[in-house]
C-alpha cells in the first residue's frame, strides 16, 4: 500500500481542476495579450479567475496578481517593498520559509537593507513584545512573517502583527502558502499589506500562485519584457494554470468546514496512535495542539538505531513523508526550522506528516503500523 501524507510539500491535482484546465489547453490557446479573438478568450479565463480569487478573499480583482508560485510572489513582495517604496529595514524569523529568509540575506548584501531577526518564544510563537521593540527603530520597515509555519504547525496572529505594523508606519508581507484555502480570509479587514499563494498546496497545479497588493501600493516587476499583469509580472499567462488555480480555490472554499473536520480528524487519529504506540513521543511546535495548523504534524520519535534511515525506511514501506520543508531537500544539516526554534535534537528522527483532502482513515492505520515497524 502507498500512503502519500506530504501534502504540505505539495498536493494531488483535483480532477475536477483537471476538468477545468483540459479545455483550455485544447482551444484557448490564444495569446492573452493578443487583441484577436483568440487572445481575447483566453484574457476572458484569466480575468474570470482574477475576479473568482478576490471574490472568496473579499479585495478587489485589480490587487490579485498572478505569479509562478509562493517564491516569486515572496521575493516580488521583499525586492518590491525594497526597489520601489524606500524600505531600508527586514524584519523576518529565522523560521521562515527560504524563500523570505534568502531574499532578505540577498537584499542586505546587495542593498544595504538592516536585517533584523525577531526572536520566538518556546513554543514558537513570535515573540511579540521584541517585534514591538524592534518596530521602534528608524527606517521605513518591512515585516516579513509567515502566517503558519510549514513544518510544526505553529500559526501566527496576523492579524495583530498587522495591526502592530500599521501603528509603526510598516508594510506588513505574510506567506500564506500553507494556509490558503485552508482558511478563510477578509483581506478587506485583515492589516496586511502583501500575501503569497501557490495553487499546488491546494490540490491545484503546480507553476501558478499569486501576490496580494494591498491597493494603493505600486510595485514594479522584477522580470522585465512585458507589460502582462499591469507591469507587476512580465511573462505571458499561463491561462490553463491560472484557471486552474481559479477552480481548486471555488473548489476549497465552498466545502471549507467539511475539509477542515475531515483533516482534522485524521490528524487526531495519528496523534493518538502514536501517543499509544511510543511512551516517549513529542510533536515539535504546535503540532498536536488544537491550534496549529492542522493539515501538519512534526513528530519527534524516541532514540532509536535507525532514527538516521527514518525517511528512507518509510518509503520502503510505502510511506511518504518528510523531515522538513521540501525546498530543502538534499540538505545534510536537518530542518533549518527546527534548529531556529530550538526543536532539533540530533538523537531523534523528526519527521513531518501532511493530510489532504484525499487522505484517508485506513491510509493514517497502515502508516502507523509501517511507523512502528521501522522503530521496533
Amino acid at each position: 500500500m502507498n500512503v502519500y501524507l506530504d501534502n504540505a510539500a505539495t498536493t494531488a491535482v483535483a480532477p475536477e481542476v483537471v476538468e477545468a484546465m483540459v479545455p483550455v489547453l485544447e482551444s484557448c490557446f490564444g495569446n492573452p495579450s493578443s487583441s484577436h479573438a483568440a487572445g481575447r478568450k483566453s484574457r476572458v479565463l484569466i480575468e474570470q479567475s482574477r475576479r473568482s480569487v478576490a471574490k472568496h478573499l473579499n479585495c478587489h480583482p485589480s490587487t490579485i496578481y498572478f505569479t509562478s508560485g509562493g517564491t516569486e510572489a515572496d521575493n516580488l513582495a521583499l525586492r518590491g517593498a525594497v526597489r520601489d517604496l524606500g524600505c531600508t529595514r527586514i524584519i523576518t524569523s529565522e523560521a521562515e520559509h527560504s524563500a523570505v529568509i534568502k531574499t532578505a540575506q540577498s537584499l542586505a548584501q546587495s542593498n544595504g537593507v538592516t536585517l533584523d531577526l525577531v526572536r520566538h518564544l518556546p513554543n514558537g510563537q513570535v515573540d511579540l513584545e521584541h517585534l514591538h521593540a524592534l518596530l521602534q527603530a528608524e527606517g521605513k520597515t518591512i515585516v516579513s512573517l509567515m502566517h503558519a509555519n510549514n513544518e510544526v504547525a505553529v500559526i501566527q496572529d496576523i492579524a495583530r502583527i498587522g495591526a502592530m505594523c500599521q501603528e509603526a508606519g510598516a508594510l506588513f508581507h505574510t506567506d500564506t502558502v500553507q494556509t490558503m484555502c485552508h482558511y478563510a480570509f477578509d483581506l478587506e479587514t485583515l492589516p496586511v499589506d502583501f500575501i503569497t499563494c501557490s495553487a499546488h498546496k491546494f490540490h491545484g497545479p503546480k507553476g501558478v500562485g499569486f501576490l496580494y497588493i494591498r491597493k494603493g501600493i505600486q510595485v514594479k516587476g522584477q522580470i522585465e519584457g512585458g507589460s502582462q499583469e499591469r507591469a507587476v509580472r512580465g511573462g505571458t499567462e499561463s491561462t490553463h494554470n491560472i484557471v486552474g488555480l481559479a477552480k481548486a480555490m471555488d473548489l476549497a472554499y465552498a466545502d471549507l468546514e467539511s475539509h477542515q473536520s475531515h483533516v482534522r480528524a485524521l490528524k487526531a487519529r495519528m496523534v493518538a496512535g502514536l501517543k499509544a504506540a511510543f511512551q516517549d513521543i513529542r510533536f515539535n511546535g504546535d503540532s498536536d495542539h488544537p491550534d496549529g495548523l492542522y493539515t501538519v504534524l512534526n513528530v519527534s520519535f524516541p532514540p532509536h538505531p535507525k532514527s538516521g534511515m527514518a525517511l528512507f525506511l518509510l518509503d520502503l514501506e510505502g510511506i511518504a513523508c518528510s523531515g522538513g520543508s521540501a525546498c530543502s531537500s538534499g540538505a545534510t544539516l536537518g530542518s533549518h526550522v527546527l534548529r531556529a526554534l530550538e526543536f532539533h535534537d540530533p538523537q531523534r528522527a523528526s519527521l513531518r506528516f501532511s493530510f489532504g483532502r484525499y487522505t484517508t482513515e485506513e491510509e493514517v492505520d497502515y502508516a502507523l503500523g509501517a511507523i512502528q515497524r521501522v522503530f521496533a
